[in-house]
């Protein structure tokens, strides 16, 4: 089972990673466009007023899907804000159960999240809501993909759950044990 969570992370990690190159090829392709449309004023000609069609909307909405998706890839690598002052000083067996309690309620919460995102995705799909941008994009894609991305954050959290009742070593802990980052022994 491993070697597939493994694969499911890097993969949501992977296309969270697409969707911010994608935004900057498009952010790309937008100045050019305003350059050789600069360039051929300057020379007398008409400009030919290049433009990427509803730019700050697919941007913003490959935003929430680079957001979404790098979730669990970020908790697995120890690189979410986690404030570990008080579990930092707590003696071994507390902070076992410390750590449990907050894998459980995170799971509560993202779970939260997830199947509600699930929801609004469906209901966006069946009554067919579309974005209001030049391009008219169905809202249902990008909220599908943050509902993809708090699946496999909540599925992360459920393996390090799983990991820390079993008596192992959760994956943010390593990673943070790692860094050499204090408190995470």
């Amino acid at each position: 089972m491993r070697p597939i969570l493994t694969r499911v992370y890097a993969l949501a990690e992977m296309m969270a990673a697409s969707c911010l190159v994608i935004i900057a090829a498009l952010v790309l392709l937008q100045v050019m466009g305003r350059i050789a449309d600069g360039t051929l004023k300057f020379l007398g000609f008409e400009a030919v007023g290049f433009l990427v069609p509803s730019l700050a909307e697919i941007a913003g909405f490959l935003l929430v899907g680079a957001s979404f998706l790098a979730l669990a890839s970020t908790l697995r690598h120890a690189v979410h804000i986690r404030v570990s002052l008080a579990i930092s000083h707590a003696p071994a067996g507390l902070r076992k159960v410390m750590e449990t309690l907050v894998l459980v309620l995170g799971l509560a919460l993202i779970g939260y999240f997830s199947w509600y995102a699930v929801l609004l995705s469906l209901d966006s799909y069946q009554f067919n809501e579309l974005s209001f941008g030049i391009i008219p994009i169905p809202l249902w894609i990008p909220q599908a993909v943050m509902a993809l991305g708090l699946i496999v954050f909540a599925v992360s959290i459920l393996d390090d759950l799983i990991v820390q009742l079993s008596g192992g070593t959760p994956s943010y802990v390593l990673a943070e044990q790692g860094k050499g980052i204090e408190g995470a022994d």
